[in-house]
């Protein structure tokens, strides 16, 4: 990412990436979940607890940046009450579009097959992996002659897209979310590591070693990859936003709230809005924004941690920890300061400055 900042705690529409995900395992019906982090992880915690799930979430310490399956062994143990015939969810932090359907899925699948492991994959021919940059074919599901789940390849010296790689050869490929056995997973995850010439861990690995135990994998094949490519950039931070606004913005369409242009109307997922809500172009709502009923907000307003009574009318406005009461109509170009604080029914006029005027 190119930052100081940990990439988990990278801002979407105001919240951080991680949390799309600890939602969306809520959502999936997840009890408890381990957070597994590197050497700033301080700062991670602080940053998820901040917006935390309905579900209590540990944080463990990977000690040195060895692979996902050292960090899938750092957090493994870290869980309490948790039966070995349970199931684990491995997802990683980097899926901000993850949606709940498909961890359901993932789950309905691997219940009602009864197999010790459970694969995410894909299509390797979809077209909506195409434009993924650095897509992989590492992770290929291999089958035996009987069609069953023999391992996974992780030779990466293939890409996507590839013209010349066989579509008959490259079937489906895995995303990176894994459904497995509690009691199963440790074991398998040590027997990588003995196995292997570096002496780590893989997490695709168990897949061969689960089958080779005798134990049955199996994969759940989705039709919506494009929400699995993981952020790795900013480019594909912005394309996430994007995405992410267009979910928030199709939700409050639904719920009564009118947008003149919402390609041209920015609402972080932190806000609330009351019925008969009309938004012109240009207008931005910002963290913890409340919005009354019936209100009349733009164009060209930002509007940041404010809170906006009913029949409100604002017009070409920033404001930042501002309150607006009932009835009032502010702007054209007003400036509300941190602290500002509009009485019932007032009409501020053009170039109202908070600061100054109230």
């Amino acid at each position: 990412m190119r930052s100081i900042r940990p990439k988990p705690i990278h801002l979407l529409c105001g919240r951080a990436m991680a949390s799309y995900v600890l939602e969306t395992l809520g959502a999936a019906g997840v009890r408890q979940a381990v957070v597994v982090t590197g050497s700033d992880g301080g700062r991670i915690s602080k940053r998820l607890l901040e917006d935390p799930p309905g579900f209590p979430v540990r944080f463990a310490e990977q000690r040195a940046n060895l692979g996902v399956g050292d960090a899938v062994l750092a957090g493994v143990n870290s869980f309490d009450d948790f039966d070995d015939d349970e199931d684990l969810l491995i997802v990683p932090a980097d899926l901000p579009l993850l949606r709940p359907s498909t961890l359901s899925q993932l789950l309905d699948a691997h219940r009602s097959s009864g197999a010790a492991c459970t694969v995410l994959t894909a299509d390797a021919e979809d077209p909506m992996l195409r434009p993924a940059p650095n897509w992989t074919l590492s992770d290929r599901i291999v089958r035996d002659r009987h069609g069953r789940v023999a391992s996974i390849d992780t030779d990466d010296s293939r890409l996507l897209p590839d013209d010349d790689v066989d579509p008959e050869e490259v079937e489906e490929v895995s995303l990176g979310v894994y459904c497995v056995r509690r009691g199963l997973l440790a074991p398998a995850m040590r027997r990588s590591a003995a196995e292997s010439l570096e002496g780590r861990a893989t997490l695709s690995d168990i897949v061969e070693v689960l089958t080779g135990s005798g134990h049955a994998c199996e994969t759940a094949m989705i039709d919506h990859p494009g929400d699995l490519i993981p952020v790795n950039d900013r480019l594909q931070l912005a394309e996430a936003e994007a995405e992410l606004r267009r979910r928030t913005n199709r939700h409050w369409l639904s719920m009564g709230v009118s947008m003149v242009d919402p390609d041209r109307t920015y609402i972080d997922v932190t806000v609330r809005l009351g019925t008969d809500v009309t938004i012109f172009p240009g207008t931005i709502l910002q963290g913890a924004t409340t919005i009354g009923s019936g209100c009349e907000l733009g164009p060209d307003t930002r509007l940041d941690r404010c809170q906006v009574g009913n029949n409100v009318k604002i017009e070409k406005t920033t404001a930042s920890l501002a309150i607006v009461g009932d009835d009032c109509n502010v702007g054209p170009f007003a400036v509300l300061e941190p602290g500002s604080d509009i009485a019932d029914g007032t009409a501020t006029g053009p170039f109202y400055a908070a600061g100054t005027n109230a």
